[in-house]
């Protein structure tokens, strides 16, 4: 019985050991195929160079770079890597937002932050091809009936394209406390009584609408609004019928929503990273996914460039680096042996990633825990990754 038991307990920990040998060294194996309409392969079969990956690999069991849950590559219509990690489930009350730990993996569901605000972009983008929306040009208030009291003193100048690119001019000082803090408008906004349209869109007006870049969670939930009052679908049925369906039924887990039945389009959505894949996917298609057109080549045009450098705004990096902003996406430059690579990434706070690199007709995804440390996404395709394309 006890040499069972011992036999059982060794077999667990090889288990879990994510694809390392006895010298305690990453084995690089193909993702598995399974039966969601994603084809799989080999690094060699799409030209990467599994020398990188497997440092990348190594290098993060180690703990180099804190909390990593999950790391993958798609590259010529094919998923050729697919690791997942331990790490610490999300709980915004504990410390360092960290619940309990889990072994992450292809199943389970990720909190994905902010990248849902490209997601919600995307949902907008949609609702514009099928009509529901006229344009991005139009008045934010001419979707908004039960607000449009507050189209006053500029704001009704303040358009559907100015919450996509963060230039609505309204005052959120999101960057200004953390995110466990009352402080943030984001977290402040469940500490009154309000209904959060009217208090998003109450905030004086700082700027004039279209001048100013200002990264606000309220302009994204604002829009989410905007869609359910257009098509008359709430986001999560939206997204179900127009997005996450023509995918293959992949779950959107939009999870939290306000007192009055508002849903919290900006940061709240949960997804499983092999959806975050597909997403990438389309995106590097030019808005398809295999045969189906999900959204048009010109919304992923606009996703894709910085809205500022073509109208004069500039946009404050992060601690990742000198970064653009688009239609709720994230752009950046790299520059690798003198070779300028261009990237888009739908980005979430503690280190969330759909990167989109169309030079290298690639998708690379990370999901993880890293809240309240530097978040390293940038730095591993940075240092590993970009080089393994090449």
């Amino acid at each position: 019985m006890i040499r069972t038991i011992l036999i059982i307990s060794i077999f667990s920990l090889l288990h879990l050991a994510c694809h390392v040998d006895t010298a305690g060294r990453y084995k690089y194996r193909p993702p598995e195929k399974i039966n969601d309409g994603m084809e799989v392969g080999t690094l060699e079969e799409v030209n990467v160079k599994s020398k990188w990956i497997e440092r990348a690999v190594n290098e993060i069991q180690r703990g180099r770079y804190k909390e990593v849950h999950a790391m993958l590559i798609f590259r010529d219509n094919k998923l050729v890597l697919e690791e997942y990690f331990r790490g610490h489930a999300y709980l915004w009350e504990a410390a360092n937002h960290h619940g309990g730990m889990v072994s992450w993996n292809r199943e389970m569901l990720h909190n994905v932050m902010s990248v849902t605000k490209s997601i919600t972009s995307i949902c907008v983008g949609i609702a514009v091809d099928k009509g529901f929306i006229k344009n991005v040009h139009q008045s934010i208030f001419d979707y908004l009936p039960e607000h449009r009291y507050l189209a006053t003193h500029g704001k009704e100048k303040i358009t559907i394209e100015h919450l996509l690119t963060m230039t609505s001019g309204l005052e959120w000082r999101e960057w200004s406390a953390p995110y466990s803090s009352p402080e943030n408008p984001v977290i402040g906004i469940w500490f009154q009584d309000k209904d959060p349209i009217s208090y998003i869109l109450e905030k004086p007006l700082l700027k004039p609408p279209g001048t100013s870049f200002n990264y606000s969670s309220g302009n994204t939930v604002v829009l989410g609004e905007i869609i359910r009052n257009a098509s008359q679908m709430t986001i999560d049925e939206f997204s179900e019928r127009f997005l996450s369906g023509p995918l293959g039924g992949d779950t959107l887990n939009w999870w939290l929503q306000y007192e009055n039945g508002v849903f919290e389009s900006a940061g709240s959505l949960k997804m499983r990273p092999r959806t975050m894949v597909k997403i990438g996917a389309v995106f590097l298609h030019r808005g398809f996914w295999k045969d189906k057109q999900i959204i048009s080549d010109s919304w992923v045009e606009k996703s894709a460039a910085s809205y500022g450098n073509n109208h004069g705004i500039n946009v404050p990096g992060e601690p990742s680096g000198k970064l653009g902003y688009s239609y709720s996406w994230w752009t950046k430059d790299f520059v690798y042996s003198g070779r300028k690579i261009r990237m888009y990434t739908a980005s979430g706070w503690g280190g969330q990633h759909i990167m989109v690199l169309p030079e290298l007709n690639a998708v690379v995804v990370f999901t993880c825990g890293n809240f309240t440390t530097k978040r390293p996404p940038f730095r591993i395709l940075e240092r590993f990754i970009i080089p393994a394309l090449l």
